[in-house]
C-alpha cells in the first residue's frame, strides 16, 4: 500500500516487514499518511494565498502610488488655474500646501464673491438698459420737436419754389433747400447717433446723377466759401455713369461735412472736389472720392485723433472754427458700415485731402433729371380725395398747399378721433395720419379705422426718425407705408401714387 512519501522514508528506516503486516499497524499508517497529505494540500494552499494576497498587495501599493501621484498633479494644476483667474488676488494656500480642505474653502469664497459680481452685473445691466431706454425716449421727443420746426422751414422753401421768382431769388431758395436738407441729415444722425454706433443704420437705393450731385454739394457751401475768399472746383471724371444706385442722403452727408471742414479751415484758397471711377462691372461702380484743400493742415501726431468723436487737433480749433468734433466720426461709422474707410493725407500749413472708395450699383433706369420744378404738371392727383390728419398748424399749410398744387381734394381732421368720424362719413382714398397728435394719436385712430374699412390706403406720417421699429408697428396695426416729415415731395407724391394708382 502507498503512503505520504515522507512517511514511506519513516517506514523503512524504523519498521519491520512483521510489524508493517499488523492491521492495527497499518490502519495507524494510513490515518498518518491521510493527515501528511492533508497537511501538504493546507501548506499549498496557504503558500498560494499568501503569494496571491503579496501580488494585489503590490498592485494595490502601486495604485495608491498612481492616484496620490495623480492628486498631486490636480493639486497643482488646481492651484494654477485659481492663479491664472485671478494673478493679483491674495491666496490662502501656500505652494506646499496639499490640503484640499484650504483649496475648497478658498474656492468657496471665490465662489461667492463671483455670484455677488454677477449680482452686480446684472444690476448694473438693468440700470443700463432703463438708462438707455431713457436715451431712447429723449432722442425721440428731440427728434419730433426739432424736426417739427425744421418741417416748417423746409416746407416752406418747397412751398416757394412753386411762385414765380427772379433768377437770383431761385438761386437764394435753392441754396436754402440744399442747407437745410443737409441739416436735417445732420440732426438725423446726431440725433440718432446711437444707433449709428451700433451699426443699425439702413442704407437707402435711389438713383443719383453724381455730377448734378456734387454741383449742389459746391452751391451749399459756395457763400461760406466766397466770404473766406475761397475757390470750390470739381474735378469729375468722364467715365463714370450718369446715374448710379445709392444712398443719396449718406453720401451728401459725407461729402457736405468734408467740403463744410475745408471750407472752414482755408482762407484764401482752393477746394477740389474730385471723383475718379476706380472699377467698373455690369452690376456696380466703385467711385473714388476726395476732399483737397490748402488750409491750416493737420500735424502727423494729431491725423489718428481728428475721428474721435468729440475731438478736435488742439483746442484752440473749437474756440476759433467751432464746431463739436462729430462730424468726422459720423463720417467714419456711415463709411465703415458701407465697408469702406476714409483716409487723409496732410501737411502743417499746406493743406489736407480726405478720401475714399465707395461702391454703387448701376442704374437700370433711364432717367432724364432736369431742374427741381416741384409745381409739375406731372404730379396730378386731380378726382383724388386725401384726408389730411395732423394737429400742426403749418405742417397742416404745408401738406394742404402741396395736396392741392397737385389738384387733389382735400379733408382735413385735427386728431385721430375726428379722422375716425371723417372717415365714416366721407369717401376718402387715401389718408395720410400724423402719429403723434393729442386726444387720439395716429396709430389708435388706424386700428379704430381697421374695424370697419380694411381697403383704404393709411400713410403715416411722423416728425421722428423713422426707425424699424415704427416701421413694423405702422404696419403691424394697418398702415401701408411710412413717410418722415420733412417729407420730400417727390417722395409724398409717390407714395400716394403708389397707394392710389394715379
Amino acid at each position: 500500500m502507498a503512503y505520504h512519501p515522507i512517511l514511506e522514508k519513516q517506514i523503512e528506516k524504523f519498521l519491520s516487514p512483521e510489524t508493517l503486516s499488523s492491521e492495527p499497524v497499518q490502519a495507524l499508517l494510513q490515518n498518518i499518511s491521510k493527515s501528511y497529505t492533508s497537511f501538504d494540500r493546507d501548506r499549498k494552499i496557504t503558500e498560494h494565498a499568501f503569494e496571491v494576497s503579496e501580488q494585489e498587495y503590490q498592485r494595490a501599493t502601486k495604485d495608491l502610488q498612481e492616484q496620490n501621484n495623480i492628486r498631486q498633479q490636480s493639486i497643482s494644476k488646481l492651484k494654477e488655474a485659481i492663479r491664472s483667474l485671478d494673478p493679483n488676488a491674495p491666496q490662502e494656500f501656500s505652494d506646499e500646501d496639499d490640503d484640499l480642505i484650504h483649496i475648497i474653502s478658498f474656492l468657496e469664497k471665490q465662489i461667492l464673491n463671483t455670484k455677488q459680481l454677477e449680482k452686480d452685473l446684472i444690476n448694473a445691466k438693468e440700470y443700463a438698459e432703463k438708462a438707455a431706454l431713457a436715451k431712447s425716449e429723449f432722442l425721440s421727443v428731440m427728434s419730433h420737436e426739432i424736426r417739427t420746426p425744421l418741417n416748417a422751414i423746409i416746407g416752406t422753401i418747397m412751398l416757394l419754389q412753386y411762385q414765380d421768382l427772379l433768377p437770383d431769388q431761385k438761386e437764394l431758395l435753392n441754396v436754402m433747400e440744399i442747407s437745410s436738407e443737409n441739416l436735417l441729415s445732420l440732426i438725423n444722425d446726431v440725433l440718432d447717433f446711437s444707433k449709428l454706433e451700433e451699426g443699425k443704420i439702413i442704407f437707402a437705393e435711389r438713383n443719383i446723377n453724381i455730377l448734378h450731385f456734387l454741383k449742389n454739394i459746391k452751391m451749399a457751401n459756395r457763400v461760406k466759401a466766397e466770404e473766406k475768399g475761397n475757390l470750390i472746383k470739381i474735378i469729375f471724371d468722364d467715365d463714370i455713369p450718369e446715374f448710379v444706385v445709392g444712398d443719396d442722403v449718406r453720401l451728401g452727408q459725407i461729402l457736405n461735412n468734408l467740403v463744410s471742414n475745408a471750407v472752414k479751415f482755408t482762407k484764401d484758397g482752393t477746394i477740389i472736389i474730385r471723383v475718379e471711377l476706380k472699377k467698373s462691372t455690369k452690376a456696380d461702380v466703385a467711385l473714388y472720392f476726395a476732399i483737397e484743400d490748402t488750409g491750416i493742415g493737420i500735424p502727423k501726431e494729431k491725423q489718428s485723433l481728428i475721428f474721435e468723436r468729440f475731438t478736435q487737433a488742439n483746442n484752440n480749433i473749437t474756440r476759433e472754427f467751432g464746431g463739436s468734433g462729430l462730424g468726422l466720426t459720423i463720417i467714419k461709422r456711415l463709411l465703415q458700415l458701407q465697408e469702406s474707410e476714409i483716409y487723409i493725407e496732410s501737411e502743417l500749413g499746406v493743406g489736407s485731402k480726405f478720401f475714399f472708395t465707395l461702391h454703387f450699383k448701376r442704374s437700370t433706369t433711364e432717367i432724364r433729371e432736369e431742374a427741381k420744378q416741384h409745381g409739375d404738371l406731372k404730379f396730378n392727383l386731380a378726382g383724388k380725395t386725401i384726408l389730411l390728419v395732423e394737429d400742426v398748424e403749418f405742417n397742416v399749410m404745408i401738406a394742404q398747399r402741396m395736396l392741392k398744387n397737385w389738384h387733389a381734394e382735400v379733408v382735413l381732421a385735427e386728431n385721430g378721433e375726428v379722422a375716425v368720424e371723417k372717415v365714416k362719413n366721407n369717401t376718402i382714398d387715401l389718408i395720410l395720419m400724423d402719429i403723434q397728435m393729442p386726444i387720439m394719436d395716429g396709430y389708435t385712430a388706424t386700428k379704430k379705422i381697421r374695424e370697419f374699412n380694411h381697403s383704404i390706403p393709411i400713410i403715416a406720417l411722423t416728425a421722428s426718425v423713422i426707425t424699424t421699429d415704427i416701421e413694423a408697428k405702422a404696419i403691424q396695426l394697418g398702415m401701408n407705408g411710412c413717410v418722415s416729415k420733412p417729407f420730400n415731395p417727390n417722395d409724398l407724391y409717390a407714395i400716394i401714387a403708389e397707394k392710389i394708382s394715379v
